[in-house]
């Protein structure tokens, strides 16, 4: 039997992961695809000089974490973020924050992933294909230092 109403608005539903916006440095950006949100701790591995048990003590370490890569589809008259690859001098990059927000099915943020003193570091363009039909799809890649998760 089916729960009625009351009881299925009480329901904690998944979020899909298609809806979602780009905030960088307090412009909206649409991108297709996301990727690399995550950060590991690393183990170091220490024996107590006069530890009676035959084996090391594992405790966390640093945190590491890699480049957040955002993929999106060509269009002719824009050329944004090519100019963000362009801003980069030596030694010199303005960092800013990125805010990448999952949305629920009203549009409102219900999780974010805040990175912060992010600057570009790599852009790919499309690869061209004479007997291709798909979109062209360039990519640019994100370092940062640290990453904050919300619920919103």
């Amino acid at each position: 039997m089916a729960a009625n109403n009351a009881e299925q608005t009480n329901t904690i539903w998944p979020l899909p992961k298609f809806y979602f916006e780009v905030n960088w440095n307090g412009i909206l950006m649409s991108f297709q695809e996301v990727s690399g949100l995550d950060t590991e701790t690393k183990v170091v591995e220490y024996r107590h000089t006069d530890s009676p048990v035959f084996s090391t003590t594992r405790m966390p370490g640093l945190r590491k974490i890699g480049n957040v890569t955002l993929k999106r589809g060509i269009a002719s008259s824009d050329d944004h973020l090519w100019g963000l690859i362009d801003d980069i001098k030596m030694n010199e990059i303005k960092r800013v924050p990125i805010t990448i927000s999952l949305l629920d099915e009203k549009g409102k943020p219900a999780m974010a992933w805040t990175l912060t003193n992010a600057w570009p570091t790599k852009i790919t363009g499309t690869d061209l294909k004479a007997d291709g039909n798909e979109v062209a799809i360039e990519q640019i890649e994100i370092a940062y230092e640290t990453m904050t998760v919300a619920n919103t």
